[in-house]
């Protein structure tokens, strides 16, 4: 039997490499033919080819992340955790050989099977409502941004505000932006149909949704609105999906979808809007347009604080689409501000998550320091959905904080009367000239993002100081060094790729711009340490006396400038959580500048230390591993991949224990590659 696998976590280190080990290891033992392909921060290897995909029997997936499975069509295909490839590969690989595990079908059409899987899981309300707002917002987009640019560039300033001449070409642009608004409540409703009932909903969403936004149809001045058309949406979906569901002579069923549904649904939706939905509807959507032109003083405060929770609670859901949708009709009612401070808080979250992860570098991972800086070019663009990554990871400190800065915005920008006859957020609206009151826009935006900005830099956790590893090559400025300690036991940490070769270390701001070009290349662990930094009978009764004992050592090497100053950094990162990562190994680690070349200490303590292990065992395989503080490249990554992978073998544990010579103790360390 011929098996594939791939193994991922989130942040793409040590759990990566383990599963991969403990995976190629059962198949060996199962004389099971197995590639398993690594998806980790270093990036894709082992990369099946098509022709192993032809001849594989099935494709295992450990992983913690979505994986691309469109390529595993036809084949079959099991899912599990990160976790199950550490601990269950045996068991997993047994599935395949007992016929459990079922044929994978690509959904045609789809980008992915993973995406239908998450469609799958989702109410499928709220994939409808998605769907129909996912098509309607380049309506609104082009639309208002054409009337801003008319404004902006032909509107003449009247007493009544700006106003584009009769009969000029910003006339027209203005015009073609109005037409494009039209069109916002009929592709809502006629996409939620479509999500639905598929093609035969199309022509009843649209219709019933420009019924909606008619008021014409049942009396009505200012029509039923986005809440009528999702109205409209829905009822025409499911309209159309009962009667597809009919059980119609074969005659009739080549027109069904083309004549029979689109016809009978659209009666349906269009009499039961106007006779039976629409005017109740309208009549609604007129009392709250009255109520908030009516909202003064505090009335207006409360309104902006509720529109600032919404946009920022869900940052492009439901709630969040709900305050859009809201102050969207309200331009078209010509009530500006309910859409200006909506428009401010729009843009908050990622403006203020970027400005968080470049203030606050010790609350974040390299790879979410990275994220910032496109979360925060996504907020000038409007795009809220820039801020959830951070939530994901963090809800309970980064919700609230956000929500907090919106709020904050919003009510500055009501209060400054901040208007936006945009369907639209952030600063790109105000460049545009679509803002009235631009410059309390921009206050509010700017209160809003520091408010934020700040709330999580004081509620976030310090990242342990291994994880805040490279901007440059894998380390901060910071602290400790990157190793896989932490790593191991969490997962691990996601770092962005590195300019620099795979297994490259440049040394310390000491040495010249020369010496820093010249690289140590690393392809295994004795790459980096030699029989001097290998110490097979450590005498330390503690933890901090073993920690001593193998600094000594490092120090007698040449290795350090301080013993002190890397001691506090081995200390700091054994403060933030434990580096006995189980099994009875512990790596302790430091990034400092006292460390004037990357080394790692390999110490032997034969009858074990208590290190506060994740499984309770006794460190007697113990690593040190020390970088310098300004080290680049990403060596420190493959001496994690090198470990996680190694260090899963029991045999090759049992075979380190055993030593009885510093020789024999590097021989079997030069397997480590």
């Amino acid at each position: 039997m011929k098996l594939l696998a791939i193994t991922s976590c989130p942040n793409g280190i040590a759990h990566t490499y383990m599963a991969a080990e403990n995976l190629q290891k059962a198949a060996d033992q199962l004389g099971v033919q197995m590639k398993v392909e690594t998806q980790g921060s270093i990036g894709v290897e082992n990369e099946f080819t098509e022709q192993e995909i032809r001849e594989a029997d099935g494709i295992i997936i450990a992983a913690d992340k979505t994986v691309n499975t469109s390529r595993f069509g036809g084949k079959r295909l099991l899912v599990v955790g990160v976790q199950d490839g550490i601990r269950k590969p045996q068991e997993l690989i047994k599935r395949f050989s007992e016929g459990e595990v079922p044929v994978h079908q690509v959904t045609k059409g789809s980008a992915s099977s993973g995406k239908q899987e998450r469609q799958d899981k989702q109410n499928p309300i709220y994939r409808h409502l998605m769907s129909g707002v996912s098509y309607m917002i380049p309506f609104i987009v082009v639309g208002g941004l054409l009337i801003a640019i008319a404004l902006t560039l032909g509107g003449q300033k009247t007493p009544g505000g700006l106003v584009i001449p009769d009969g000029s070409f910003w006339k027209t642009i203005e015009q073609i932006g109005a037409a494009s608004f039209t069109f916002m409540v009929p592709i809502l409703a006629g996409f939620i149909a479509y999500s639905i009932a598929d093609r035969p909903g199309i022509a009843p969403g649209v219709i019933g949704g420009y019924i909606a936004a008619t008021g014409s149809f049942y009396h009505s001045e200012s029509g039923a609105g986005f809440i009528g058309g999702i109205v409209a949406g829905f009822l025409a979906g499911y309209v159309a999906l009962g009667i597809k569901k009919l059980k119609v002579p074969r005659a009739l069923q080549p027109i069904m979808p083309i004549i029979i549904i689109p016809i009978l649904s659209s009666l349906v939706v269009g009499l039961v809007f106007v006779f039976l939905i629409g005017a109740p509807i309208a009549h609604v959507f007129e009392v709250l347009t009255v109520w908030l032109a009516s909202m003064q003083g505090t009335s207006s405060v409360l309104l902006a604080l509720i529109l600032g929770a919404m946009i920022s609670f869900d940052m492009g859901g439901p709630v969040n689409k709900v305050a859009f949708l809201f102050g969207s009709a309200m331009i078209a009612e010509g009530n500006y501000e309910i859409m200006g401070p909506i428009a401010v808080a729009i843009c908050i979250p990622p403006i203020s998550m970027g400005l968080a992860t470049f203030i606050a570098k010790h609350k974040f991972r390299p790879a979410e320091r990275e994220a910032g800086k496109a979360a925060f070019t996504m907020g000038l663009f409007g795009i809220t959905e820039g801020a959830i990554p951070f939530a994901a990871q963090d809800p309970l400190r980064v919700i609230p904080s956000i929500m907090v800065g919106s709020m904050t915005g919003s009510v500055i920008a009501m209060l400054g009367h901040v208007g936006d006859r945009v369907a639209h957020g952030g600063p790109i609206v105000a460049v545009l000239g679509a803002v009235d009151h631009v410059l309390m826009f921009f206050i509010a935006v700017i209160v809003g993002a520091v408010v934020a900005a700040l709330l999580i830099t004081l509620l976030k956790r310090n990242v342990p100081l291994d994880e805040q590893m490279e901007n440059e090559g894998g380390l901060d400025n910071q602290g400790t060094t990157a190793a896989p300690a932490a790593s191991m036991a969490s997962s691990s940490i996601n770092s962005p790729s590195s300019a620099h070769s795979a297994g490259s270390v440049v040394p310390t701001d000491s040495v010249s711009a020369a010496d820093k070009a010249e690289a140590i290349r690393m392809e295994q662990l004795t790459d980096i340490m030699d029989m001097d930094l290998i110490e097979l009978n450590l005498q330390g009764e503690t933890r901090d006396q073993i920690i001593d004992e193998m600094i000594a050592i490092l120090d007698q090497q040449g290795k350090l400038t301080s013993t002190a100053e890397f001691k506090q950094a081995i200390l700091e990162r054994e403060q933030e959580s434990t580096t006995g990562i189980g099994m009875n190994i512990a790596i302790p680690h430091g990034k400092s500048q006292a460390v004037q070349r990357p080394a790692v200490v390999f110490g032997l303590k034969r009858d074990g230390v208590d290190w506060h292990s994740m499984d309770g065992t006794a460190a007697r395989l113990i690593f040190m591993i020390a970088v310098p503080r300004n080290s680049q490249g990403n060596a420190h990554l493959k001496v994690l991949q090198m470990l996680s992978r190694k260090l899963m073998d029991e045999q090759y544990r049992n075979q380190l224990l055993q030593v009885s010579s510093r020789e024999e103790a590097y021989q079997l360390l030069e397997q480590i590659r």
